[in-house]
């Protein structure tokens, strides 16, 4: 816009009423928003179809630059194939980062973002598709592993085969059972965490866990569970353990504190969403392992997170 009509149009602001001035006001802040968040996320530099860098600009479009790329012919901008691709309501999303960051429930974050709780549910499971896929990739020294145990649940499905239970309460069987889930948790002393929802806990499952991610001279702590035992024995992992039922805690560094206090930060942080459904359990665990290793991040980083890119989003 040129100077002139610029000044032009400042000078007709003054005549606004105050219902239109909040209008513009809340156009101009959205705007701002959707400029914010194209920042932080960044712009495309390669094509996510094919991955060629040779594109050029092709409009604007919901406040965001488009490109096409000149080798497949395909367009797109820079939210194309990552969990945000064609959510709505784009100068809500640092507000909802922030609600993510602090563990608010969906009915919570859909009140303080002025959105529909069904909105609600979708953006959180589509920015959980990142954090489900960041287990950490290597576990060096000292190693531990436990077994937290979650309670099988069918919230917000339909047309049950059994009655329905009251929240909360407590399994009647000990381990894995039609009941509850079990949670292997691996976790060395720098804090990289893995985990994994197990359906049997026998040395072939855990060794489906802990092989591919822990060096083979990690030192292995756990409790004197058989199956760690038989493990550690079958696949040639030095395994050191501790008597928790007799009450000992700690052999000078052999000990599962550490996980252990991990278990129960998770089980604290799970409690605020008062049981949640089996089938999202594994976003729930990569949404408490994102927390957990980036204590300090900021929505603003937390978005862009979100934005990375790297699998097809579900409609």
């Amino acid at each position: 816009m040129k100077n002139k009509t610029f000044t032009k149009l400042l000078k007709q602001l003054k005549t606004l009423t105050l219902t239109q001035s909040k209008k513009a006001q809340a156009y101009l802040h959205n705007k701002c928003t959707i400029k914010s968040i194209e920042d932080t996320i960044g712009t495309a530099d390669s094509c996510p179809y094919c991955h060629s860098d040779s594109l050029h600009k092709w409009g604007m479009r919901s406040g965001l630059q488009r490109y096409r790329c000149k080798a497949c012919h395909k367009t797109f901008n820079a939210l194309t194939l990552t969990p945000l691709s064609r959510l709505q309501h784009k100068e809500q999303w640092l507000k909802y980062a922030a609600n993510l960051k602090d563990g608010k429930s969906i009915r919570a974050s859909a009140k303080d973002c002025d959105i529909h709780p069904s909105t609600s549910f979708r953006w959180r499971h589509r920015m959980l598709q990142i954090p489900l896929k960041t287990k950490s990739d290597h576990l060096t020294g000292i190693v531990e592993l436990d077994e937290t145990y979650f309670l099988e649940s069918h919230k917000g499905e339909r047309d049950l085969n059994r009655k329905p239970r009251k929240r909360g309460g407590k399994a009647s069987k000990r381990g894995i059972s039609s009941e509850q889930k079990a949670v292997l948790i691996v976790r060395d002393r720098s804090g990289n965490t893995t985990d994994s929802i197990l359906e049997k806990s026998n040395k072939d499952t855990i060794a489906e866990v802990i092989k591919p991610v822990a060096d083979k001279d990690a030192l292995l702590c756990s409790d004197k569970k058989p199956a760690y035992i038989a493990f550690a024995k079958k696949y040639h992992f030095t395994l050191k353990t501790i008597n928790v039922s007799e009450k000992e805690h700690t052999n000078g560094i052999v000990h599962v504190q550490n996980v252990n206090a991990y278990d129960s930060r998770l089980k604290t942080w799970m409690t605020r969403f008062n049981g949640v459904a089996t089938k999202y359990l594994e976003s729930y665990l990569g949404w408490m392992r994102l927390l957990d290793r980036e204590k300090n991040i900021t929505p603003e980083q937390l978005l862009a997170v979100f934005g990375q890119r790297g699998m097809i989003c579900q409609p």
